[in-house]
């Protein structure tokens, strides 16, 4: 088996890349970063019972021939991900990540190559307290030009599949925490454990403190990506996929367990407005997954990663 990935070196994929060799022992893992991170690091003590080859190269302007020949699954993670940063970049986002998008998926169309395409629940902007896969497009309101251009990739890649037979479906991954090589800081948990570790305090948008919203758990997502690819599932639909639902508040609790005297400042941002939401992941329960990610033991891990920052307080 040949699985590519690409985005290899990110946060999710480079942890991806060390957890499929041993859910696929005979599988060629194809990673493909364009270096513009700079994440070296994530090439780092692959494991040794892998079968690696890695590429550097532009999604947006590589021939992919070579690459999918023989292939039998893209993971596609090559994006520009911060959601709440790209205000101030949207047309950079939409023409790398939408650009991006196209052409894997006509690539695996023509190579008949099943492919994973990540979306995100930031595409859920309703006013629904709880929300499904079923969202009319009238619902789905998105709040940045990060979750606008999901909505387009996922419009695109669900053409692909109508009129081309493209082997794919659409999963919408909730926050992701969590520890890997590639790790980053943008979002909640990871930034909040950050920031305790500096004995900072944590920078809370000022509306989201009792706003419900989707994370999940970097350890879930590998799992589901496995659980897609052994399943074979590629049928077209929308599927979310998350650890649980949680309010911010619940997040900062989680870290005072371990970080008593965590101080808590409050700050403004463009994307206030979404109200509270629950995203239902039954869906993709229902093919067979169970996620087992816990928040506290990811907050715990975390924090012992950054013991050596804490200490040199």
């Amino acid at each position: 088996m040949k699985i590519v990935v690409t985005g290899a070196l990110g946060h999710i994929g480079s942890r991806l890349v060390r957890e499929l060799p041993a859910a696929f022992p005979e599988a060629l893992i194809v990673m493909i970063d364009n270096m513009s991170t700079q994440r070296y690091c994530s090439l780092f003590d692959l494991p040794e019972h892998g079968h690696y080859t890695f590429i550097e190269g532009d999604m947006t302007t590589m021939d992919l021939s070579p690459v999918l020949v023989g292939a039998h699954v893209v993971v596609h993670l090559a994006a520009i991900t911060d959601a709440a940063g790209s205000f101030d970049k949207a047309e950079l986002v939409e023409a790398n990540n939408y650009s991006a998008t196209q052409l894997i998926a006509e690539a695996c169309a023509k190579f008949d190559t099943r492919l994973i395409t990540l979306s995100s629940t930031s595409v859920y902007g309703t006013q629904n307290e709880r929300v499904d896969e079923d969202c009319t497009a009238d619902e789905l309101k998105p709040q940045s030009p990060y979750a606008t251009t999901k909505l387009k990739e996922e419009s695109l890649v669900q053409r692909l599949v109508t009129q081309r037979g493209l082997k794919a479906s659409v999963f919408r991954f909730g926050t992701i925490f969590g520890v890997s090589p590639g790790i980053r800081f943008h979002t909640a948990v990871n930034k909040f454990c950050w920031q305790a570790s500096l004995g900072q305090p944590i920078t809370v948008w000022r509306t989201a403190y009792e706003q419900m919203r989707p994370y999940l758990e970097l350890g879930d997502a590998c799992r589901a990506i496995e659980h897609i690819i052994r399943t074979d599932l590629f049928d077209g639909r929308v599927y979310n996929v998350l650890t649980f639902n949680a309010t911010v508040r619940q997040i900062v609790e989680a870290i005072q367990k371990f970080v008593p005297d965590l101080a808590i400042q409050f700050v403004d941002n463009r994307i206030m407005n979404q109200l509270s939401y629950e995203v239902s992941n039954t869906r993709f329960g229902a093919t067979g997954f169970s996620p087992s990610g816990d928040l506290e033991h990811a907050i715990e891990k975390e924090l012992k990663l950054f013991a050596a920052i804490a200490k040199s307080r």
